[in-house]
């Protein structure tokens, strides 16, 4: 291998980027508020932690039942935004993303 195939392995290197030409974005982490729940199986407050990737790809991690939870796997986000957040709209749920930026699913009644 020569000095200029060598992969470099300083810090600021090796530190996740934004791919530039296979996906337009890095991973994304985000929480899901549950303002009501009207299964009454995965509670209220922050009941998801979860991240969506360059592709798409979207994993959440199921708070409850604590100390675990569960995982679950979504081609896309918006599949998951359609299972667990638009079918239950009585939820008032909030998407918090790392950013700060926030979507609420809902009306308060």
């Amino acid at each position: 291998m020569t000095e200029e195939e060598k992969q470099s392995i300083e810090p600021d290197d090796l530190k996740p980027k934004k791919p530039s030409n296979r996906a337009p974005e890095g991973i994304r982490t985000f929480t899901v508020c549950r303002q009501s729940d009207e299964s009454g199986i995965s509670g209220e407050g922050v009941v998801i932690e979860g991240a969506t990737f360059a592709t798409g790809h979207t994993v959440i991690h199921w708070l409850t039942p604590a100390p675990r939870g569960s995982i679950a796997f979504f081609d896309a986000f918006d599949d998951f935004i359609k299972i667990h957040v638009a079918s239950h709209p009585s939820n008032n749920t909030i998407i918090t993303f790392e950013d700060g930026e926030q979507t609420i699913y809902g009306t308060k009644e």
